[in-house]
C-alpha cells in the first residue's frame, strides 16, 4: 500500500508546476518574469504617510464631567483648552524623482504635519501641494536630500481589462509594507458615495486600512491606480476593493503640482440615468445614454443649443452611459476646451459643439429659469398624491426658489399608496406632465386624467430638475 501511494505521489510530482500558471508573466519586451519581480520593481516607489492634526480641547474640571446635574455643586468647566494630537496612518506613492508624492486627500486632511517613510528607512517631512476633495487626491512635495528616490512609472489604466493580474502595495494597519494579489473585477464603478468624482477600478487584491493612497500596479510595475476605498461591513478586505484610475489622477495630479487647484470642464447642465422604464415614457429607443433635466441660463450648454430631454450619447467619440461618466469625461476636459457632443433629439441624432466653461466654486447656482405665471392655491388629491397649486403661501413653506415661476407642490403623499413607491416628495414641484407645461392645478388634472398607465412629471426639488415616471 504504501509503495502504490508514493508512485501516485511520483506521478503527481511529476505533473505539477512549480509555481502558479498566474505568478510568471512577460513584460513589453517579452522577457519572462515573475510576479515577485514586478512587486520588487513597485516597492521602492511606495512610501508611508504618518499625518498627526492638532486639536484645541477644552478638557472639563468637574468629576463627573458636564453632567448638569453636578454643575451646580462644582460650578462651570474652569480648566483652559489644551492640545490633543491625532495620528493617522496611510500610503502614498513617488512620482517624481524630485520628490513628488500622490496620496489620497482622506489620508492627509487636515493635517498640521506630515512624514513620510520610505521603503530604505528614510524620514522625510512632506508639506501639502495641493488637495482635491471631489477626487480625494492629495499631492505632496518631500522636503530635504531627495536624492536616490525611485518613482514610478505611470501606466494607461484604460487599458486594463476584467480579470488582468494586479498588485496592491501599501502599509495595511501600520504592519509594514504589504503586496498583494487579485485581479480587476470591475471598471468605471460610479456612484459609490466615497468622492464627489468617481470613476473607480475594482479589484479583489486585499486593501485594508492604511492601504489608502497606495499603488494598484499591474504586470509591468507600472501605477494603474491609486487605492482609496473598500466596501466592507467588517472593517476589514472583503474583496471589493476601489481605486483612483491613472488616467483620473495623472491629470488632478499635474494641475495641482503647477497651480495648486484642479479646473474643471463645466456644461451647465442637469442630468439623469435612463432606466427601462424612463426610455418608454421619452419614446426613446434604447436607455442608452444621459438625460438632459435642466439647462442652466446662460450656461456653456444653452448657448451651445442644447435642450432639456436631450440624450447625450457621446462626447468626442468617447461613448458615455451613465450620469457618473459624462460629468468625469466634461470634467477632465478642462475649461475653455471645445467637445463634441453626439445628441439624441426627437429621436433624431445630430452633434453640437460646447465651448466648456468653468466649474463654479461651491455653492454657486447652477440651475435655470422656468417662464410662466404663479398659480391659484386650490388643491387636489390624485392616486395617493395630494397636490397644491404654487402660489405665495405654498412657496414660503416648501421653500421653492424663485427661479420656479409654475407649477403645482406636493404637499402630501399617502402612506402605502402608489404615490409612496413613485420617487416623488413631499415640496417637489411638478412643472411638466407628459412633456406639457402646468400652470396650475386645471392643467394638471387635464393632462394627469388623459394619460393612461404612465405619466411622465418633470419635477423641481431643491432648485434641480429632473424626469420621474408615474405609474397609476
Amino acid at each position: 500500500m504504501a509503495s502504490v501511494s508514493s508512485q501516485a505521489a511520483a506521478a503527481v510530482s511529476a505533473v505539477l508546476l512549480p509555481a502558479p500558471a498566474f505568478a510568471e508573466t512577460v513584460d513589453q519586451r517579452g522577457k519572462p518574469v515573475t510576479i515577485a519581480d514586478v512587486a520588487g520593481r513597485a516597492l521602492p516607489s511606495v512610501v508611508t504617510v504618518a499625518s498627526t492634526k492638532v486639536e484645541r480641547v477644552r478638557p472639563s474640571s468637574m468629576p463627573f464631567g458636564s453632567d448638569p446635574l453636578f454643575r451646580g455643586f462644582f460650578g462651570p468647566g474652569s480648566q483652559p483648552p489644551r492640545d490633543q494630537r491625532e495620528h493617522g496612518l496611510g500610503s502614498g506613492v513617488i512620482v517624481a524623482s524630485d520628490g513628488i508624492v500622490l496620496t489620497n486627500n482622506h489620508v492627509v486632511d487636515g493635517a498640521d504635519e506630515i512624514k513620510v517613510f520610505t521603503q530604505d528607512k528614510r524620514e522625510f517631512t512632506a508639506k501639502i501641494l495641493g488637495t482635491d476633495p471631489k477626487s480625494d487626491l492629495a499631492v505632496l512635495k518631500l522636503e530635504g536630500d531627495t536624492s536616490r528616490l525611485t518613482p514610478i512609472s505611470i501606466g494607461d489604466s484604460s487599458s486594463l481589462r476584467l480579470g488582468d493580474v494586479v498588485l496592491a502595495i501599501g502599509n495595511p494597519f501600520g504592519v509594514g509594507e504589504t503586496v498583494t494579489m487579485g485581479i480587476v473585477s470591475a471598471k468605471g464603478r460610479a456612484n459609490v458615495g466615497i468622492a464627489a468624482y468617481e470613476d473607480f477600478i475594482q479589484t479583489d487584491a486585499a486593501i485594508n486600512p492604511g492601504n489608502s493612497g497606495g499603488a494598484l500596479v499591474d504586470m509591468n510595475g507600472r501605477l494603474v491606480g491609486i487605492n482609496t476605498a473598500i466596501l466592507s461591513r467588517s472593517g476589514g478586505n472583503q474583496g471589493i476593493g476601489f481605486a483612483i484610475p491613472s488616467n483620473m489622477a495623472k491629470p488632478i495630479m499635474d494641475s495641482l503640482v503647477k497651480t495648486g487647484r484642479v479646473v474643471r470642464g463645466w456644461l451647465g447642465i442637469g442630468i439623469q440615468d435612463i432606466d427601462a422604464e424612463l426610455a418608454t415614457a421619452l419614446g426613446l429607443p434604447s436607455a442608452n445614454g444621459v438625460l438632459v433635466s435642466e439647462v442652466s441660463a446662460g450656461g456653456p450648454a444653452e448657448k451651445a443649443g442644447l435642450k432639456r430631454g436631450d440624450v447625450v450619447l457621446a462626447v468626442d467619440g468617447q461613448s458615455v452611459s451613465s450620469t457618473g461618466e459624462l460629468r468625469n469625461v466634461v470634467a477632465a476636459a478642462g475649461a475653455r476646451v471645445k467637445v463634441t457632443m453626439d445628441l439624441l433629439r426627437d429621436g433624431k441624432r445630430q452633434s453640437v459643439t460646447v465651448e466648456l466653461g468653468e466649474m463654479p466654486a461651491e455653492g454657486e447656482g447652477t440651475g435655470g429659469s422656468s417662464a410662466g405665471a404663479p398659480s391659484n392655491g386650490s388643491s387636489s388629491s390624485l392616486d395617493g398624491l395630494t397636490l397644491q397649486g404654487l402660489d405665495a403661501q405654498t412657496r414660503r413653506r416648501y421653500q421653492v426658489p424663485a427661479s420656479v415661476t409654475h407649477g403645482v407642490v406636493v404637499t402630501d403623499i399617502e402612506p402605502g399608496s402608489r404615490a409612496a413607491d413613485q420617487g416623488l416628495r413631499v415640496g417637489d414641484v411638478v412643472l411638466e406632465v407628459n412633456r406639457h407645461a402646468v400652470d396650475g392645478m386645471r392643467s394638471f388634472q387635464g393632462r394627469y386624467q388623459a394619460s393612461k398607465d404612465k405619466v411622465l412629471l418633470l419635477v423641481s426639488r431643491q432648485g434641480n430638475t429632473m424626469y420621474l415616471v408615474f405609474s397609476r
